[in-house]
C-alpha cells in the first residue's frame, strides 16, 4: 500500500540511527581517515591493528589533525576535545568486542590477507554487527565469500583524502542482505559523505568510469596524434577538466594506474572500452612512474611538473582565410576581431587559406571538394571560446598552414597544434568519457544519477558524464563515435546502446525511463 512503510525500510533506518561504536582496523592513510571522519562524525572510534605503536600512533595523528581544523577555525576546540575523546585504541585487530556495530576493514589490498581477517572477524563479533571492507578493486563477493553468513558484509569504499573526498562507493556483494546497503548509505550521510550505490563489479563505479579518459589519451598517443601537453592543455580548457589524463597518470603513478587498466580490461573479458595501452605496460616496466620518480610524462625537478612553453607562431605574411561550413559565421567573426581579412565568397580565392571544423572525423574527410593543400582543422567544439585546437594533414603546404597558425593565433587564443586523426582530440576524450559511463548505464551496473556523482566528486570531473553528454549534445556525441568508429574500424569506439537508443527517442541520458517492471509492479 502506497505510503507505508515496509520492514526493511525501518531497519535501514534504525541501524543508521543507532550506530554509536565502528572499529577501525587498520591504521594507515586511509583507516586513519576513516577513523577521523567517523569521530568527528559523532561515533565512537575503535582503532585497531597488529601493532600497538601503529595505533598509538594514528591516534596521535588524527588528535593533531583535529588541533589543525580548530587553528583553521573549521572546528571548535569543544568539539575538537570531544572528537579526541571517542578515539579509543584497542590494540590487536580482534581484541574482544562488545557494543560495536560496524567493523571497517582498512588494510592492505591482498584478498587472502582480507578473508582470513573476515573469516576471524566472524567468530567474535557479535552476530548484528556489520563488516565492511575499504577495498579499491579486490571483489567484495570474493571477501564475503569466507563467511558463513556473507549476508553481513559488504563494501565502503572511502577516497583518499576520506575527511576531503565527500564520495563513498556503497558496494553490496553477491549474497549481501538487502537492507545493508541502504543502511550504510544512510550511515554515510550521517557523516556528512555523499554515498553512491556501486556494483561489485572490476573498478567498481569511479575506477570503472574513469577509464574513458585515459584510456583514450594513450590511444591518441600511441597513434603520434598528440603529445602529452597537448592532450592535458586541451582537457583543461576545451574540456574544463582539473587535470589532464597525462598529468593524472602521473600523479596516481603509473605503477598503481597501468594494473588497474589491465585488471579492468581482464575482469570485462577484453571488452575493447577498456583496452590498456603498450605505451603504459612499456612505462611501466621503463620505471616512468611520473611524479614519485621524477619523470613520467613529464619531468619532475624538486616535485615542480616542468612544462614545455606554449606554441611560438612564426611571423608570416597575412593571407585571407575562408572557413567553410556551418562555424563560418562564428569563426569569421573571431579572426575579424583580430583584423584577420575572411572572404566570405561562396569559395576561396586562390591564395586563402581554408578553414574547416571537423566534427567526428578527420580534416582530410572534412575538407572534401576543397584545396586540401591550403586547407586546416579547427576543433569547433567548445565554441573557440577557449583554446584553439588546430589539425594538421600530411598534404598541406607548409607556407599556407604557418599563415593559417598566425591567423588563428591573431585571436589572442592559446593555440594547439597537432596531428590530423580520426577525430579532434576534444571529441574523442569526451565521447570516450561518455560512452563509458552509458555502458555502465546500459548494463544496469549502477543508476545514471549515481553515476554521475560518482563522476563529478570522485574524478572531479566538471560535470557527470550523462549530464555533460546531454549538456554537449547526446546526438552530436553519437555522430563523434560513430564516425570514429567507421573511420577506424576499432570496437572500442561502437556507440553503446544506452546512448544510441536515447537519442533516436529524444531521451536524456540522465533518466533511465520506463522499465519492464514499471508495468507489472
Amino acid at each position: 500500500m502506497r505510503g507505508r512503510r515496509t520492514s526493511e525500510e525501518a531497519t535501514v533506518e534504525q541501524w543508521a540511527r543507532r550506530v554509536t561504536t565502528v572499529r577501525v582496523i587498520g591504521t594507515g592513510a586511509m583507516g586513519r581517515g576513516i577513523a577521523q571522519l567517523a569521530a568527528a562524525g559523532g561515533l565512537t572510534v575503535e582503532l585497531a591493528d597488529i601493532r600497538m605503536d601503529a595505533v598509538v600512533g594514528a591516534a596521535e595523528h588524527i588528535g593533531g589533525m583535529f588541533d589543525k581544523l580548530v587553528s583553521k577555525g573549521r572546528m571548535t576546540a569543544a568539539d575538537a576535545e570531544a572528537a579526541r575523546a571517542r578515539l579509543r585504541p584497542v590494540g590487536e585487530p580482534l581484541t574482544p568486542f562488545q557494543d560495536c556495530d560496524l567493523v571497517v576493514e582498512a588494510v592492505r589490498e591482498d584478498i587472502d590477507t582480507k578473508r582470513e581477517l573476515f573469516s576471524s572477524l566472524e567468530k567474535v563479533c557479535p552476530a548484528e554487527t556489520i563488516l565492511v571492507t575499504n577495498t579499491s578493486s579486490l571483489p567484495v563477493t570474493a571477501i564475503a565469500a569466507a563467511l558463513e553468513d556473507p549476508s553481513r558484509v559488504a563494501g565502503l569504499h572511502f577516497f583518499n583524502p576520506v575527511p576531503l573526498m565527500r564520495l563513498v562507493e556503497v558496494v553490496p556483494g553477491a549474497r549481501t542482505a538487502e537492507w545493508v546497503p541502504g543502511a550504510l548509505a544512510d550511515l554515510v550521510r550521517r557523516l556528512g559523505h555523499e554515498p553512491v550505490l556501486a556494483p561489485d563489479a572490476p573498478g567498481f563505479l569511479v575506477n570503472h568510469a574513469g577509464r574513458g579518459l585515459v584510456t583514450e589519451a594513450l590511444q591518441i598517443l600511441s597513434e603520434g596524434a598528440a603529445e602529452p601537453v597537448d592532450v592535458d592543455r586541451i582537457a583543461r580548457d576545451v574540456l574544463g577538466l582539473k587535470m589532464g589524463p597525462c598529468e593524472l597518470l602521473d600523479l596516481t603513478g603509473m605503477d598503481v594506474s597501468h594494473p588497474v587498466m589491465e585488471s579492468i580490461w581482464t575482469g570485462f573479458y577484453t571488452e575493447p572500452r577498456f583496452r590498456p595501452s603498450r605505451l603504459g605496460r612499456a612505462r611501466l616496466e621503463a620505471g616512468l612512474y611520473g611524479r614519485k620518480t621524477g619523470e613520467g610524462f613529464y619531468k619532475y625537478v624538486d616535485g615542480a611538473k616542468q612544462e614545455p612553453p606554449e606554441v611560438t607562431v612564426p611571423a608570416v605574411e597575412p593571407r585571407p582565410v575562408w572557413v567553410h561550413g556551418d562555424v563560418r559565421e562564428e569563426l569569421g567573426a573571431l579572426l575579424s576581431t583580430a583584423d584577420v581579412e575572411v572572404e566570405t565568397g561562396d569559395e576561396p580565392s586562390e591564395h586563402a587559406v581554408v578553414l574547416v571544423a571537423p566534427f567526428g572525423q578527420s580534416t582530410v574527410a572534412a575538407a572534401q571538394g576543397l584545396p586540401r593543400e591550403r586547407t586546416l582543422g579547427v576543433d569547433p567544439f567548445g565554441g573557440f571560446f577557449t583554446r584553439l585546437t588546430v589539425m594538421v594533414h600530411p598534404g598541406l603546404d607548409r607556407d599556407a598552414g604557418r599563415a593559417g597558425l598566425a591567423a588563428l593565433a591573431a585571436t589572442g587564443r592559446d593555440v594547439t597544434v597537432v596531428r590530423d586523426a580520426p577525430a579532434p582530440v576534444a571529441q574523442r576524450l569526451l565521447a570516450s568519457i561518455v560512452n563509458v559511463a552509458c555502458g555502465i548505464a546500459e548494463q544496469r551496473l549502477a543508476r545514471p544519477r549515481d553515476i554521475d556523482t560518482g563522476v563529478r566528486l570522485g574524478l572531479g570531473y566538471p560535470r557527470g558524464p550523462l549530464e555533460w553528454a546531454d549538456d554537449a549534445g547526446a546526438d552530436r556525441v553519437l555522430e563523434i563515435l560513430r564516425g570514429l568508429h567507421a573511420s577506424t574500424g576499432d570496437p572500442r569506439y561502437r556507440p553503446s546502446a544506452w546512448l544510441t537508443e536515447r537519442v533516436a527517442l529524444g531521451l536524456p541520458l540522465t533518466e533511465a525511463g520506463t522499465a519492464p517492471s514499471d508495468l507489472t509492479s
